[in-house]
């Protein structure tokens, strides 16, 4: 449990905004945990949260922090209060490639909705859109696949990068030994 706290970034967070299908919410969680994210936020403001997909998530939503809040705002303004600086993507001709962003200091991504992509407002409070570029007939990926092609050019970006320990994992730590103790 220590070795995985101690790989993981406490200062990239990962922002589901109304992802409605549970296969791909699965499939973002289970890459969170893959490349060190240990925070997830949750802003579902016209839909519930989808049920996850055990098989799919590998049932990693147990390792993760999962924070929830009503509105795009409060998300955005708790991130800020970090020092998080937050990128929405977004499909516009202003959104920055994914490859040209500085992924180095605190950085939140805000996935939107698999058809509206990220709400009006999510964009306007962002500190900046991002895109992935296509290079062929489709205009974008899957909304799980995006997140991972993301969260893969973090994790080399700050693989010499050795995350601080720090209270918030200890914290965790202390959880997940006493829960996992508490099964037996």
């Amino acid at each position: 449990m220590r070795e995985v706290l101690e790989r993981r970034h406490d200062d990239l967070v990962v922002v589901l905004e109304n992802i409605h299908d549970a296969h791909n919410a699965s499939a973002i969680l289970r890459s969170c945990d893959a490349f060190g994210v240990g925070r997830v936020a949750l802003v579902y403001t016209n839909q519930v949260f989808p049920e996850i997909s055990g098989g799919v998530a590998a049932k990693v939503q147990k390792w993760l922090q999962i924070d929830r809040y009503e509105s795009a705002d409060s998300c955005v303004s708790a991130l800020h209060a970090e020092g998080i600086k937050v990128y929405a993507t977004e499909l516009t001709d202003g959104a920055q490639d994914y490859l040209s962003v500085d992924f180095g200091g605190p950085s939140a991504i805000v996935l939107g909705n698999e058809h509206a992509g990220c709400s009006a407002e999510m964009v306007e409070l962002a500190d900046s859109a991002l895109i992935v570029p296509m290079v062929g007939f489709v205009q974008s990926l899957n909304v799980s696949v995006a997140a991972a092609v993301i969260l893969a050019e973090i994790a080399r970006q700050r693989r010499t990068v050795e995350p601080a320990w720090t209270e918030r994992k200890a914290t965790l730590e202390r959880g997940w030994i006493e829960r996992e103790s508490s099964r037996r």
